[in-house]
């Protein structure tokens, strides 16, 4: 070997214990070991990766209602990244940023309204392309509500304003059913010409925003022509999407029952189905056959309570012969709002006043309507779905519930809403349960919240 290659020898005891602690020293900076008090970047890395905590948010110790897993038993929730990460009996706090204490309280997927008016900020009068709609964000995350479905506000000639008019500035999520009449829902003068409802650009614009625009609908045609539903059938067809129906004014040229019989398809949806204004119980009082009928070939039933679709002695019947409905759903509108229908829970609490099972209720609010829209992230609870929750509180005591001419029903039970989460945050608290008490908070406290986990009071991000 070349001596400039050559280790050196040690030429003393002290020479040597000198050359085998070099050697040692070189390796340790080489291959840390677990004991070192200065720890590698290496290996300070991965003890910071397992402090960090596992899920951004915990509701800890609520009753669980989940349709499509079958789950009503008391679960905690874990939400990471805006999405469920984990549903189970128990889970740490300590690997939780954020945990919310939710016992004694039900813990739902967030709420989906199929059939509401939001297409608003036109400022037409009269006109649900205007001023006859809502903006959502005021009527939602205070009910549990974290996704609406517009029902036919607009048409292919101006969805897309609605689209960056509304749609894209809110915080609630909204989908569209399009309207099978071009200029969409503005009145008498557009949604009763005929000329107007052309199947093939309202399916090319449906195709265009696959996801958003999730069905068509017809509404409030007072002819005795099929030519509203045909079309909008039509439509459907194309575009792969299910079609809503407000059959409008009653003709016995076109029965209730021939159109859930003969031409809507598996699928579509008969909605104001306990208004009682286009024959949906017979003249016995019974439910109309072509209604049980309809059902069997796969026609959904949707309630559409509205300002105008709803009465009492329509709905406790055919609850009584076991007509349920399919999903539950406002019709929220300005002329709805404050009448016989408040919100989501305000209908909800009806079908619980008629005898329907508390689960029964969320189904037909969750994952029922999600089903319907072909929304399968929606509605549920499982892991890796879309962190929406709603934590609601089953309220006893003595209520009155309305129906659309004004009558009223007596009720002990009602729902109140505590926490909406959104896409895996905080945006509604009614109590402040994922609130600290401001007694423990400094002298000068700011903001309280964590940007992971809140979109209500998050801190400045420092960096």
């Amino acid at each position: 070997m070349p001596a400039e290659l050559s280790r050196p020898r040690a030429r003393t005891k002290a020479g040597r214990r000198w050359a085998t602690a070099l050697i040692g020293l070189c390796a340790l900076s080489l291959f840390p070991s677990p004991f070192s008090l200065s720890p590698s970047p290496l290996s300070l890395a991965a003890r910071q990766a397992t402090a960090a905590p596992r899920y951004d948010l915990l509701l800890r110790g609520g009753h669980v209602v989940d349709a499509r897993n079958k789950i009503s038993a008391v679960r905690d929730v874990a939400i990471s990244e805006g999405k469920i990460a984990a549903v189970a009996r128990k889970l740490n706090p300590a690997d939780a940023l954020k945990t919310v204490d939710v016992s004694g309280l039900y813990v739902t997927p967030g709420l989906v309204d199929i059939h509401t008016h939001t297409y608003t900020g036109t400022g037409e009068r009269g006109s649900y392309a205007g001023d006859n709609s809502v903006y959502p964000d005021g009527f939602t995350f205070r009910v549990g509500v974290t996704t609406v479905a517009d029902a036919g506000c607009a048409g292919w000639r101006n969805f897309e304003d609605f689209k960056q008019r509304v749609i894209d500035r809110s915080k609630t999520r909204i989908l569209a059913f399009l309207n099978i009449v071009g200029n969409g829902m503005r009145g008498s003068k557009f949604e009763q010409d005929l000329a107007d409802m052309d199947a093939k650009p309202t399916a090319d614009m449906a195709s265009r925003f696959p996801g958003l625009i999730i069905g068509i609908k017809t509404a409030h045609y007072g002819g005795p022509e099929w030519a509203p539903v045909e079309r909008a059938v039509e439509a459907g067809t194309l575009a792969n999407v299910p079609v809503m129906v407000d059959f409008g004014t009653s003709h016995p040229e076109r029965p209730v029952a021939d159109l859930v019989t003969k031409k809507l398809r598996p699928g579509d949806i008969y909605t104001h189905v306990y208004s009682g204004l286009r024959g949906e119980l017979d003249p016995s009082g019974h439910v109309n056959p072509g209604l049980l009928e309809g059902r069997k070939r796969g026609v959904i039933f949707d309630v559409g309570h509205g300002g105008g679709s709803f009465l009492w002695r329509i709905a406790v019947p055919a609850i009584k012969e076991g007509f349920l409905p399919d999903s539950i759903s406002t019709d929220l509108h300005i002329g709805s709002m404050n009448a016989g229908m408040k919100d989501m829970l305000n209908v909800m609490d009806k079908f619980l006043a008629m005898g329907l099972s508390f689960d029964d209720v969320i189904a037909r609010s969750t994952w029922n309507p999600a089903r319907e829209i072909k929304q399968d992230g929606l509605g549920h609870l499982s892991v890796g779905a879309a962190a929406d929750v709603a934590v609601l509180r089953l309220e006893r005591g003595r209520f009155g519930l309305v129906d659309m001419n004004g009558a009223r029903m007596d009720s002990t039970q009602r729902l109140m809403c505590e926490l909406t989460v959104r896409d895996g945050k905080v945006v509604y608290d009614l109590n402040g349960i994922s609130r600290p008490d401001w007694r423990t908070l400094p002298a000068n406290y700011g903001r309280t919240g964590d940007a992971r986990w809140d979109a209500l009071n998050p801190a400045p991000i420092r960096r």
